[in-house]
């Protein structure tokens, strides 16, 4: 099974870079792909539960909370997740804060790195 590994860094909202990260995301389960994400930056804000943005907008933790459900492993940076003063209660279960060297233990495992 292919392996891929998707670093994020930017805000979950402003742009569309994390959107379209979760949606390749999906579609890379679909096409037999086991997928990683790691949360770096201001993207440890998409993993967030209780978010409400305006109706029609995409949301980024419930995006989250799908992808987990469906088998992908996400942590967030532990530096960048407390320098927004968040914790682990703030996020969408299954999501995990976690340390650089999960991401650097996840690249050398190998497989595809993508960073958005």
């Amino acid at each position: 099974m292919n392996m891929v590994t998707i670093v994020l860094q930017d805000a979950p909202y402003g742009n569309e870079k994390v959107w379209n990260a979760l949606r390749l995301s999906q579609a890379l389960l679909v096409a037999g792909s086991k997928v990683r994400i790691f949360l770096y930056g201001d993207s440890v804000a998409a993993a967030k539960k209780g978010q409400s943005p305006p109706h029609g907008y995409y949301n980024t933790g419930e995006m989250l909370a799908g992808l987990i459900e469906k088998g992908v492993e996400v942590r967030s940076c532990l530096t960048c997740t407390s320098a927004r003063g968040l914790t682990q209660d703030d996020f969408v279960p299954g999501a995990v804060v976690g340390k650089t060297i999960d991401l650097a233990r996840w690249i050398s495992e190998g497989g595809q790195v993508m960073v958005f």
